[in-house]
Order: C-alpha cells, then sequence, then structure tokens
C-alpha cells in the first residue's frame, strides 16, 4: 500500500510538472455558487466573472518577507499540491495570498498543481483521497516527491504564508 501511494504521489507530482490539460467540472450547487472540480490553474480562476473574488484579495495583505526569500531562494527544491474550494470563503481569502507568494518570490507555477475540491472535500479521478485534504484551502509542500507538511485553512499562526515559509525553509 505505502509503495502504491508513493508511486501515485510520483505520478502526480510528474503529471503537475508536465504541460497538459487542465481538466475540470464547473456546475452550480444549491446555494448557486459556481464550483469548479477537478485540476485547474490560477488563469482558470482569474479568468472566470464568476470568482471576482480572486483579483480583489490579490490586492490586499503584506506578505511575510521571510517566507518571500526563502520560496525564492529554494524554489527548485519543492513542488505544492493545493486543494481549493471557489465555494469556499477561506479559499477565497487564502488562495490569493498564496499566489501573492509565488508571484513575489518567482516560484515557479508550473510546481503548483491546484485541484478544486466540491463541499465533500471530493476532486476528479479520486485525487483528494489520496492526500485526505480535511478541510479547505490545504496547502502540501512535497520535497523528493515526499510530504514535508502542510497548512489547512488559517494554519498554526493565521499566516500561510508564514508556515509555508517556515516549512521550505527546513529542507536541507
Amino acid at each position: 500500500m505505502i509503495k502504491f501511494r508513493f508511486i501515485l504521489l510520483l505520478l502526480i507530482v510528474s503529471v503537475a510538472g508536465c504541460s497538459h490539460k487542465l481538466q475540470y467540472q464547473s456546475y452550480y450547487n444549491n446555494r448557486n455558487e459556481k464550483v469548479l472540480k477537478g485540476f485547474v490553474n490560477r488563469s482558470v480562476i482569474e479568468k472566470d466573472t464568476s470568482y471576482k473574488w480572486f483579483d480583489e484579495n490579490m490586492k490586499w495583505g503584506k506578505l511575510n518577507e521571510q517566507a518571500v526569500e526563502t520560496f525564492r531562494t529554494k524554489k527548485n527544491d519543492f513542488t505544492m499540491v493545493v486543494f481549493a474550494g471557489t465555494w469556499c470563503e477561506d479559499t477565497q481569502t487564502l488562495l490569493p495570498v498564496f499566489y501573492r507568494l509565488v508571484a513575489e518570490s518567482g516560484y515557479s507555477e508550473k510546481n503548483i498543481t491546484l485541484y478544486c475540491v466540491d463541499r465533500d472535500k471530493q476532486t476528479t479521478k479520486e485525487l483528494a483521497q489520496k492526500f485526505n485534504p480535511t478541510h479547505t484551502p490545504t496547502f502540501i509542500v512535497l520535497h523528493n516527491n515526499k510530504e514535508i507538511g502542510r497548512v489547512t485553512e488559517y494554519g498554526k499562526y493565521g499566516a500561510i504564508d508564514k508556515e509555508l515559509g517556515e516549512i521550505v525553509a527546513a529542507i536541507k
């Protein structure tokens, strides 16, 4: 079972770094919220007028400077898997913070695999079951294809950029 999970994780991370077709579904839930489900990227959310919150929230807040520098200096040492819910207020606040960190540090978006989930934390092809996100958003840091840390929702400090920076800083 562990070997299977490692191979699956390796496959997911390998695919994330490749240029391939995004695979997702969109639908409106019973609250009339447009929900994305599956493998997307930032531009899918940015370009859809249903998600005006993304551009608005990209404008606010100050990033942790140490986290920006850590992402910049270690940008080739890790990859990220992110589970987000377009319907989720925490995602609407925190996903833009994450992408500001990415932009300011020069971290390549090719190293990010972004999965949108439904309210049951499920995505297409049952990938959520492999990483088991319990809340959205969940930011997972991988080093050498192994999970070395994750930040769930607001994390332990209420500052995901700081916490992600600490996880990445621990990479040797």
